[in-house]
């Protein structure tokens, strides 16, 4: 009787092995599939800076060896190392299947196993566009200035991957704000800033009128910025894998390390399923340290980040620099999944540090599970600033170009109040500024938190504004009264609205926490003539029309995409930085995205691929 064949042991086992680490792989890309970006699409890989920018730095990395990350932050990094080590061990080694599973299941690393992150798990705070208020019933407008810029290089980002913006992504103020305007700084620094007002009609309701209201904050050189004291606070969880965040954020802090002087204190804490310092406070002109120590961070874990805010404002405090700048700078994608993660609890623990004088700046990464609601939010409660950071070129902007204006604050809970004429004005409501709005009273209160400038910051307001006669959008009621006290003085003065601002010293402490008033009206006969705006108006008019019509265009009745490209292509001699230009391109990307009724799917895709031949060759040439 002939004998079975026996099948060798050692190839069975070495198969099963290499199938093993394929569908482990397999998994780790799925898991990192979310975090591609939209529908599916990569992300492209991040711009590599000139080596102008981050010159010397590989030669300093490599000058100084790795300092050993803290055990209780590398666990993780660790359990992966001795999982491939004891799977080369058992495929050399003669022994059962059984053993090599139960290798796989005792060091498997956590992407093997668990439910896959949803494709689209990003959280934006839900706001409905500011209403219309009629004056004869509530003549006084006051909000919380802002100067936050993320969720315009958010939107770049939507669009620049093929896809429309949420709605509750697109915040106007942010968009306006993102760019610079020639606003007449301060002439000293008693007052930190200067405030100037320009009144002309709508462009997309030539019923009404525009009031811009401009802020611009003095400039302070970066040879006269006080010393700062700077904890880094890192997101290194296993969120943070994929291009677009851990290595685009390790890059950026290299840009912002190359700023630091002799002067400046560095320390850099991390986090995923616990937190650890890994650079104690360091000398700003100790480049090779800090740079080694950003160069050695890598992902993996879970994300508790609360522990790592507590540590690093701990940090802070340890190393307060009286009257310098004393700021936590975070750096994540907002997804906490371990500790405290209720978003009030985190918001509390914000406000109760800022009262210390350490103010937080929030820098967002990646998309899939981009947690925008806490970021912009954490920033607001920390006495901070709030960006996105999509690519390197975004990163040098905010922490090259702008680096005072995010590190040094001139201005603390700056407020503005509007009070509308009713003699001249009927009608007027607020673009932007939805999470902003304060009470009326509020603006006397010291003790209500509002929003800070820093050195330099441009602040922008617009108010479309209906004046008395011309048809608004809202009935005046039946039973109040037809005028409201028109025959005073103040109402028959010619003044179109009064506007007044506080603020605070910059330097926490009870001396400062008396607020400051600067107040002065807006007069009807400054209203300019159609064709005399001048080119920030209409650039402003344009950011803040493109940003309604990416939020459903409630108020722009016919006003579309090639009326907001005319308005804003006049402007672009002043375009230094090209900035204004690349608005241009997200408006034409937004109107090749937006449905058209009678054009079919195909069509579109036809279309899109079109356009993007069209800007490939622009850029070839």
């Amino acid at each position: 009787m002939k004998r079975p064949t026996r099948l060798p042991t050692r190839p069975l086992l070495l198969g099963m092995g290499i199938v093993l680490l394929a569908a482990c792989a397999s998994h780790q890309e799925e898991v990192r599939d979310p975090d591609a970006g939209a529908a599916g699409q990569p992300i492209p890989p991040p711009y590599v800076a000139p080596p102008e920018e981050v010159q010397g730095v590989e030669e300093e990395r490599l000058a100084v060896q790795p300092a050993p990350l803290p055990a209780n932050v590398a666990r993780e990094s660790q359990s992966r190392a001795q999982s491939v080590e004891a799977i080369r061990r058992a495929e050399s080694a003669p022994g059962s299947a059984k053993a090599l599973m139960d290798i796989h299941r005792t060091f498997a690393p956590p992407c093997c196993y668990g439910p896959m992150p949803p494709q689209d798990a990003e959280r934006y705070a839900a706001l409905d566009d500011n209403p219309v208020h009629r004056v004869a019933e509530q003549p006084v407008s006051t909000f919380s200035i802002d100067v936050d810029t993320g969720a315009y290089a958010n939107v770049r980002r939507f669009l620049n991957q093929g896809q429309l913006p949420p709605e509750d992504a697109v915040r106007v103020e942010e968009m306006l704000n993102y760019f610079d305007y020639s606003y007449p700084a301060p002439t000293t620094r008693s007052t930190p800033f200067r405030v100037s007002t320009e009144l002309a009609r709508t462009p997309w309701n030539p019923g009404s009128m525009l009031l811009k209201v401009g802020i611009k904050g003095f400039e302070v050189p970066a040879e006269e910025r006080p010393a700062a004291n700077l904890v880094f606070l890192i997101d290194v969880s296993g969120s943070m894998q994929s291009p677009d965040k851990l290595p685009l954020l390790k890059n950026a802090f290299r840009l912002l390390t190359q700023q630091l002087s002799h002067r400046d204190r560095v320390s850099m804490v991390v986090y995923a399923g616990a937190s650890g310092v890994v650079l104690e406070p360091t000398a700003g002109d100790h480049k090779r340290r800090i740079l080694d120590a950003i160069a050695q961070l890598e992902a993996g874990g879970s994300t508790n980040g609360a522990d790592g805010i507590r540590l690093a404002y701990r940090l802070a405090r340890d190393a307060f620099i009286k009257g310098g700048i004393n700021r936590v700078i975070l750096a994540t994608d907002g997804d906490f999944n371990v500790g405290t993660v209720n978003f009030e609890s985190l918001i509390d623990l914000a406000e109760r540090e800022r009262t210390t004088g350490v103010a937080l700046t929030t820098l967002g990464f990646g998309t899939g599970n981009y947690n925008e609601k806490l970021m912009e939010q954490l920033a607001d409660a920390g006495n901070g600033n709030y960006a996105y950071i999509d690519t390197l070129s975004e990163a040098r902007k905010v922490l090259v170009e702008e680096v005072s204006s995010t590190l040094l604050t001139i201005a603390r809970d700056v407020k503005i109040q509007v009070e509308f004429n009713p003699a001249l004005v009927a009608e007027y409501r607020l673009i932007g500024y939805e999470n902003r709005i304060l009470a009326r009273e509020d603006f006397n209160n010291d003790n209500v938190d509002a929003g800070d400038i820093g050195a330099g910051h441009r602040v922008t307001a617009l108010y479309e504004v209906v004046p008395a006669g011309q048809r608004g959008r809202v009935d005046a009621l039946r039973y109040s009264r037809a005028r409201d006290d028109l025959g005073s003085p103040v109402s028959d003065s010619g003044e179109l609205a009064f506007v007044r601002l506080r603020y605070k010293a910059p330097q926490v402490g009870a001396r400062n926490d008396e607020s400051k008033l600067i107040q002065f009206p807006v007069l009807a006969s400054s209203r300019k003539a159609p064709g005399q705006e001048s080119v920030d108006f209409r650039f402003a008019a344009s950011v803040a029309a493109f940003g309604q019509k990416l939020r459903g265009g409630k108020y722009l009745g016919d006003f579309d995409y090639d009326d907001i490209r005319a308005l804003a292509r006049p402007t672009l001699n002043s375009d230094v930085a090209g900035h204004r230009r690349e608005f241009l391109a997200l408006v034409d990307l937004a109107q090749t995205l937006t449905p058209h009724p009678g054009v079919g799917l195909r069509e579109r895709e036809r279309e899109i691929e079109r356009f993007g031949k069209v800007e490939e060759g622009s850029r070839t040439e």
